[in-house]
């Protein structure tokens, strides 16, 4: 946690109304340096998101995100032996925003992440050519010689003007601004317009009783947010006025047929569909896990590289986390444009990409990548080696990194077994045979089904990983399925 020791002492004062008879939040009155913290929520990767709280609450006391929180634990478990490579394991553990950049700028950064680096041979006097060579990853790629990619190159500074800093002075809202952010996170900006409207948008009904404080939000209450956020029906109610804990509010979620057609419309005609094999208990219809070739489970992989707004994105703001569905559609529908601090932030926050090289050519679910700015490798004065954006005289040589394989993660052809909260281990017959002795499920009581995971079917189990322990049962409504289903090995 030293990324975040320079933080402790940030501190943001909001104006709270109350009301006092309910003892409830009814809204926050904050500047553009709250607001754009509260916004950054939706830049941050799932894998991310589970990653700092981890860290700042511990293992034992983090309950959220379902069946993501059991498969990134999965993940971290899994042999580095079973992925592709150790820069693959680390992508999705930890892994990369495209917002990068913009975050750093915040008075309050979450993301636990620091700046890109980049490594070249350890070895000075290595022949090898230095642009093929260059690694995002330190100690997890090797040069064409066979030593490891571990000496660090400096990147050249670069104004902030050539690097795309936002015309209104803020980082995703103008600086200056001011916004209102009711207790489920809808968020307007605060404008003299219509006392009744700007209520309604807020969703606020009831105002007897209203009382106006002043309070303090630091570090602690904005990682509380953020997790609260995500599993409380009133997260500022939850910090600001002291009450206890909740849980879950969408333990089960409610995926109805069709919900995704739009997306599934928008997405190219030839979507990938992969092959799923479900073991079930006969008597019960119960899954009791499923077995999978690497495809499949990169696209489990893939879930923790999502932002979460690239989430609110695909599954059209009807996510189960209602707070940051508020929050994804007060972008959409309640700030306009002229609020943001640049011309195409407000896209950019609701259409998200991921980095380069984390989109697979064969992934199923409609990503995109951001486009990566060319790097070039040149020496200074002194012969040092650096990196710049810059090559106004035209005679640098610009850089190809060593990478994942876009987008792929685990090996094959090993088959592999994943749980219905999405653990994910190799498959091997001892302890298949393990699990259902334990079980205590005879032979004759189990079946194997075949299915076909398409566009449909894997944002149902993107829903159902947010909020279920039972994403696969609950992804593809497991029991209505096999009621159908005909196919038995």
């Amino acid at each position: 946690m030293a990324e975040y020791a320079s933080y402790k002492d940030v501190q943001f004062s909001l104006k709270v109304t109350i009301n006092r008879h309910k003892n409830k939040v009814l809204f926050v009155e904050a500047g553009s340096d709250f607001a754009d913290v509260l916004l950054s929520f939706l830049t941050l990767p799932m894998g991310t998101i589970l990653k700092i709280l981890k860290k700042h609450y511990g293992e034992d006391k983090l309950h959220v995100l379902g069946s993501l929180t059991t498969l990134y634990d999965g993940l971290a478990n899994l042999s580095i032996n079973h992925f592709l490579t150790e820069i693959g394991k680390q992508m999705l553990l930890n892994p990369k925003s495209s917002f990068e950049a913009e975050c750093r700028k915040l008075k309050l950064d979450v993301s636990d992440t620091q700046p890109t680096k980049y490594f070249s041979c350890e070895n000075l006097k290595c022949e090898k050519t230095r642009r093929l060579n260059i690694s995002m990853y330190d100690d997890t790629a090797r040069c064409g010689c066979g030593k490891t990619l571990n000496r660090e190159v400096d990147l050249e500074e670069e104004s902030e003007a050539a690097g795309g800093g936002g015309g209104g002075g803020g980082v995703f809202t103008i600086k200056g601004a001011s916004f209102l952010i009711s207790d489920d996170l809808r968020m307007v900006p605060n404008v003299a317009v219509s006392i009744i409207h700007t209520l309604t948008n807020l969703g606020i009904t009831d105002i007897d009783g209203a009382e106006l404080r002043t309070v303090i939000f630091g570090f602690n209450e904005i990682m509380d947010l953020l997790k609260g956020s995500l599993v409380s029906r009133t997260p500022l109610s939850d910090i600001l006025l002291n009450q206890k804990q909740v849980e879950y509010f969408c333990a089960t979620p409610k995926i109805e047929h069709g919900v995704f057609h739009e997306t599934a419309k928008e997405a190219t005609s030839g979507s990938k569909k992969l092959n799923l094999r479900l073991t079930v208990q006969k008597s019960t219809n119960k899954l009791l896990f499923a077995q999978s070739e690497v495809d499949f489970i990169d696209f489990l992989c893939s879930l923790l590289t999502i932002p979460l707004g690239g989430v609110e994105c695909l599954l059209r703001s009807k996510t189960c986390l209602k707070n940051i569905d508020n929050l994804y559609l007060s972008i959409a529908d309640l700030i306009d444009k002229k609020y943001f601090a640049a011309p195409d932030e407000k896209n950019k926050l609701m259409q998200p990409k991921l980095p380069s090289f984390y989109v697979s050519k064969n992934q199923i679910l409609p990503l995109s990548e951001q486009i990566s700015r060319e790097l070039y490798l040149k020496r200074d004065v002194n012969e040092k080696e650096l990196l710049s954006y810059s090559n106004i005289n035209g005679y640098y040589d610009n850089i190809e990194y060593q990478r994942n394989g876009q987008g792929e993660y685990v090996k094959g052809p090993t088959m592999y077994m994943v749980t219905d909260d999405l653990t994910i281990t190799p498959l091997c017959m001892n302890s298949t045979l393990s699990i259902l002795n334990g079980l205590k499920i005879p032979f004759y009581d189990i079946k194997e089904v075949e299915v076909r995971i398409g566009l449909e079917e894997a944002l149902s189990i993107l829903k159902a990983s947010l909020t279920s322990t039972f994403a696969l049962t609950d992804g593809l409504k497991i029991n209505p399925m096999l009621m159908k289903h005909k196919q038995e090995y």
